[in-house]
């Protein structure tokens, strides 16, 4: 588990959602770190995160936020590390458009590759893919994930046609 992948958020509240990325991961044996970088709150320490993470060994950048949703797109802004982008639906958001529209509205240059709303679980699946292209050890867990959620797909069809 040497490669890694970062996950970041923009608030610890943030959390409640960045833990599925987290769990997933975990699931499918990807080494991680995650932390709080505030693109609002805290400029200066998104930047030197986002410079010194292909230093530190990252390979794939999970950053999630809420409301204004500016942390995906400033911290893919200074890496070439793909970033993968979770818009939260947060206590101040506009029932979570304007996270979405924040972290999917970039400019051309500036590639996020954007999940649903909440959807952090997507994002920790989609890092493993993109590391996938490189790692035949996570080729075989990713294949034996889905695998697994064909089979409860089809338990439950078996369940619902039994009653």
């Amino acid at each position: 588990m040497s490669t890694k992948v970062a996950i970041i958020m923009g608030s610890k509240s943030d959390l409640n959602v960045m833990q599925d990325a987290a769990d997933v991961l975990t699931e499918l044996g990807v080494a991680y770190e995650i932390t709080v970088v505030s693109a609002h709150r805290t400029p200066d320490r998104m930047f030197s995160y986002a410079r010194a993470a292909a230093d530190r060994g990252i390979k794939v950048i999970i950053a999630g936020a809420g409301g204004a949703a500016h942390l995906p797109g400033m911290v893919a802004s200074l890496t070439h590390l793909p970033v993968i982008g979770v818009p939260v639906k947060s206590s101040n958001s506009i029932d979570g458009w304007d996270s979405i529209l924040s972290i999917l509205q970039m400019p051309n240059g500036i590639p996020v590759a954007t999940v649903a709303l909440n959807a952090a679980k997507n994002a920790g699946i989609l890092a493993a893919q993109i590391l996938s292209t490189a790692d035949e050890y996570l080729v075989k867990n990713l294949i034996d994930f889905k695998e697994n959620l064909k089979k409860k797909v089809e338990e439950s069809a078996r369940e619902m046609e039994g009653e």
